[in-house]
This record gives C-alpha cells, structure tokens and sequence, in this order.
C-alpha cells in the first residue's frame, strides 16, 4: 500500500475526481478525511466524512488543522461558462474565492503542521485550461485555474527545503456529474459531448480513476523528488 500510514484530507470528494481520489487513497492504506459541500455524497466511503464549505476560511482551516494531513488534496471547484464580454464581477469573484482562494486557505493551514513533522505532499487540481492552453468559453474558468498554478509553483518553492512538495495536476475533459451537467445545459448534449471528445486526440474523454492514479503517485513517497510542477493530463489536447 503506497500511502500507508499517512492522513489524507481530500476537498469536494463527493463524486467525480475527489470521489475518485478520496477512494483510491483509501484503497493505498491512507487515513482519508473526505469533505464535500453536499455530506449526503460522501456515503460509502470507507473514510472520515463531513460537510465542508471551503469558501469558509474558519471552518476550512479548523478542520484542516484538526485532521494533521500529511497529504492534502485540493479539489473544489466549480467551471464557469462565457467569453470575456460574457462574464460578470460576480462570477470572477467567485472563481476565485471557490477555485483559487480556497486552495490558498488550506494550504496555509496545512503547511506549518507539515513543515513541524519533516514534509507532506500537497496536490492541488488546476486544469489544462488555463495557462497551459485556453479553451473557447472558459475565460474566467481559464483564469482561476492558471492562477493555481501560479500559487502551486510559489508555495512549493517556498517551503522545498521544509521536505513539503507542492505539485498540480492539470486535466483535460473528464467524465463526471459537473460534465454530464454541462453537456445537458448546453441544450443539444449529443453535439455537446460530440464537440468535447473531438478535441481529445486520443478520441475519448477522460476518467476519473485516471486522475486518481496520478493523485495516488503525487502524494506517495515515489515522488520524493518532483516538486512545483503542473502536471498535465488531457488525452493529448495540449500536446495537439
């Protein structure tokens, strides 16, 4: 088990990649505290589960404080949809309260105990669009998410020679609720879902168990030496 002995605290692990994550830490022998906006979705999971808005500093740093994670999962997250012109203040700040500050929040609690016991590993979910590679409609998502990045190479050169290693992954189109959500709203799903496939090169959309797997590997002692790196994910889409 590659993540025996260690406490995991994983953000938004009702369904989807945190879903996914949460349960692949269990399954490697990880001491998983699991929170989610909606408790009612963290049923089954063989871990430690609660409601938890990470839009609340207070409540967020106090759980995080209480659980001593040696690895911390940053999940939360939410897409916003619309071009520049489209996009409002009120959805910028909300971008970046619930995708970027909430990372920054539990990161600041976590570091110091990681700092006190000799390191931990760190992983937060940015996406491939962002920085990396912008996608039509996704202005202020796009945005949030190259600020992750930013944040994650900053925090992980701060703190590399307190044995605390910050890295995230950055994921292409992933199948989950959020997806399926998406796909409906747009009105014509089967062209939605057509439209999304088509710009992976592999031909497909992703997995989260896929996503889970690289999780697992960035919060395990195999990655002793990777640090401050955006890993990417995505089927090839920032590679075409």
């Amino acid at each position: 088990m590659r993540l025996q002995g260690k406490r995991a605290f994983v953000t938004a692990a009702g369904q989807g990649i945190g879903r996914a994550i949460a349960e692949a830490y269990v399954r490697e022998g990880a001491a998983v505290t699991a929170t989610d906006l909606d408790g009612t979705l963290l049923k089954g999971l063989e871990a430690e589960t609660f409601a938890l808005d990470v839009t609340n500093k207070a409540a967020l740093q106090a759980a995080i404080h209480a659980a001593s994670p040696d690895i911390l999962v940053n999940c939360a997250g939410f897409v916003h949809a619309g071009t520049l012109l489209e996009a409002s203040d009120e959805d910028f700040d909300f971008a970046m309260t619930l995708n970027v500050r909430s990372q920054f929040h539990a990161m600041q609690a976590a570091v110091p105990g990681m700092v006190r016991r000799g390191g931990g590993a760190i992983v937060n979910i940015a996406s491939v669009a962002s920085s990396i590679i912008a996608a039509p409609g996704r202005c202020v998502y796009g945005t949030s998410k190259a600020a992750i990045i930013g944040l994650t190479k900053s925090v992980a050169v701060d703190y590399v020679t307190h044995g605390v290693r910050v890295n995230c992954i950055c994921p292409g189109t992933v199948e989950s609720p959020s997806l399926q959500n998406r796909l409906h709203a747009t009105g014509d799903y089967e062209a939605a879902r057509a439209a999304f496939v088509a710009r992976q090169p592999m031909g497909r959309i992703g997995q989260p168990e896929e996503i889970a797997h690289l999780a697992v590997y960035l919060g395990s002692d195999e990655s002793s030496f990777t640090t401050g790196q955006a890993h990417v994910i995505d089927g090839g889409w920032a590679a075409a």
